[in-house]
């Protein structure tokens, strides 16, 4: 195996499969490995397959709550641009939460939904930050179980919009969010931009 995937210590140390089902959530492409496989050995097979899209799938079910919605928001980030008083109330409130993950800052959040433009995409991080502990969110809502997979498919999706904005560099700009994702799961700060836009120039 290679060593791009080694090392996630923040993915739990269960099969693939099993993640998946959990979040109701399946790949398209036709896997070889057992149901037994890791992340590790399934996203090698996906690499060896070129299935970018469903490694981008795989990813936002392997990343914990926290570490999911923050890789939803660099994502946001590539083409919202840097911080600034113009983002959008969802993105604003969705890296709030990452950095103090209180309650009462998961409703402010949840409050920036009811009031979104109906073109921001950026909605998919709120949405996450929602659903991350697995209910319908705070307050009350916390008695129901969220819809399975609900925070996975709005972190995807919103990687799914940055690939998009970023169209004329599909291939390496999914790379780059694997590679976030991937840096996000060992520990770091998913801020590899750097990194790769040093390997495509040569040096």
């Amino acid at each position: 195996m290679s060593e791009r995937f080694k090392n996630m210590v923040k993915v739990p140390d269960q099969p693939a499969a099993k993640l998946l089902a959990r979040a109701n959530i399946r790949l398209k492409t036709r896997l070889d490995a057992p149901a037994s496989a890791s992340a590790e050995a399934v996203l090698e097979e996906l690499d060896g397959k070129k299935a970018m899209i469903d490694m981008l799938l795989l990813m936002s079910v392997l990343l914990p709550p926290r570490e999911r919605v923050w890789w939803a928001c660099l994502a946001a980030r590539d083409y919202i641009g840097p911080k600034s008083d113009k983002d959008p109330p969802s993105l604003a409130a969705s890296e709030i939460w990452v950095f103090k993950p209180t309650e009462e800052n998961r409703n402010a959040a949840r409050n920036t939904l009811d009031h979104a433009y109906v073109d921001d995409d950026t909605v998919n991080c709120a949405t996450a930050v929602l659903y991350a502990d697995g209910t319908l969110g705070p307050g009350d809502l916390k008695e129901f179980p969220a819809p399975a997979g609900a925070a996975e498919a709005a972190v995807f999706t919103m990687n799914m919009v940055a690939l998009k904005h970023l169209s004329a560099r599909f291939e390496a700009h999914g790379q780059l969010l694997i590679d976030r994702a991937v840096d996000i799961a060992r520990g770091g700060s998913g801020r590899v931009e750097a990194k790769v836009a040093q390997e495509e120039a040569g040096t």
